[in-house]
């Protein structure tokens, strides 16, 4: 695993147990972390846009958070695309669209996103945003319990 992986793994760790320690120099961090995604590094893109839903060492700003995970999405990290799609399914941060946050969820599932595919089962199960269809619903679930792997 990549160092740099692993020194932020380790920085998201430390919020989550000690919030008000683990980013002494929130700013530079925030910093940091920009400057990975701006270089295309997806997956940094993808936490800033958690920090900025929830409000984790930045100011909360939905619409920020929406745009990192655009950028995440994009460069192909898919826990970004579900994310995506939860805002679009909420309508937060965006003008509510199920019908794109079902396409994100698909794409979050078929990259191997367990998260996309649990979604993508609520939302067959529930009939929100397209035909009721508990088959479709089981086979995501499954393909959700197997890790968004096969089906």
């Amino acid at each position: 695993m990549n160092l740099r992986y692993l020194l932020l793994i380790s920085t998201l760790v430390t919020a989550c147990v000690f919030p008000r320690l683990a980013l002494a120099d929130e700013s530079q961090e925030v910093k940091r972390f920009k400057a990975s995604c701006d270089k295309g590094e997806a997956i940094f893109c993808s936490v800033l846009g958690v920090m900025y839903e929830k409000g984790d060492g930045v100011t909360k700003d939905v619409a920020q958070a929406v745009a990192f995970y655009r950028k995440a999405c994009d460069g192909g990290i898919e826990t970004g695309c579900a994310s995506l799609g939860a805002m679009y399914a909420k309508g937060e941060g965006v003008t509510k669209d199920v019908s794109q946050g079902v396409a994100l969820f698909r794409k979050a599932c078929d990259g191997g996103n367990a998260g996309g595919c649990t979604k993508l089962g609520i939302l067959y199960e529930q009939g929100i945003g397209v035909k009721q269809d508990f088959f479709e619903a089981v086979a995501f679930y499954r393909k959700a319990c197997n890790g968004g792997g096969q089906q």
